[in-house]
């Protein structure tokens, strides 16, 4: 598969087959995202799988804010993985001095750009996403035992996809570009 088809074709698929994700095809995807650009070439972002089920469950259960279409999204996936930065580093000189007026902010477009290069390496390899943002993050960092001087970015629902959802209505290049 070319870029360009991978990143037309790529859904957010939130229901999965009972097809099990093991921790190898996993470890492959975050071997492709790992190519992802960072400021500096920091590569803050870190990758959580959740496998467990009953750890999963508890991401679902205890974690979605009470917002019911991720809880569900959560439950029905056969696994998750919690995308997390390592602090005060994108965006930061090495003395700890900010490089950018962004800040903190830097951090959170890195693992951005991750997410999306760890769900296209997904796409390739044949599995399904949907990253999530509403979540408690200090309950995901309980939840998951996040190392200090980390922060939760996203969570991310992986498996083999049980639907192929159309895609939605995209804006033309004239609404979003600009030239001046």
């Amino acid at each position: 598969m070319n870029a360009i088809d991978c990143i037309k074709e790529r859904r957010s698929i939130r229901k999965f087959s009972d097809k099990e994700v093991t921790a190898d095809v996993i470890s492959g995807v975050v071997a492709t995202a790992a190519y992802a650009p960072s400021w500096k070439n920091s590569q803050t972002t870190r990758y959580i799988a959740v496998l467990d089920k009953e750890i999963k469950n508890r991401l679902a259960k205890e974690c979605m804010m009470d917002f019911e279409y991720n809880i569900g999204t959560a439950s029905g996936a056969p696994a998750m993985v919690v995308v997390t930065t390592i602090n005060n580093r994108s965006g930061y000189e090495r003395d700890g001095s900010a490089t950018t007026s962004k800040g903190t902010h830097w951090q959170s477009f890195d693992a951005g750009i991750a997410t999306q290069t760890f769900c296209l390496a997904a796409h390739e390899a044949g599995l399904g996403t949907v990253i999530m943002g509403i979540f408690d993050e200090k309950k995901v960092a309980e939840v998951v035992g996040l190392p200090e001087g980390q922060s939760v970015s996203a969570l991310v629902a992986i498996g083999y996809a049980a639907e192929e959802p159309a895609a939605p209505r995209r804006k033309s290049a004239e609404e979003l570009l600009t030239v001046k």
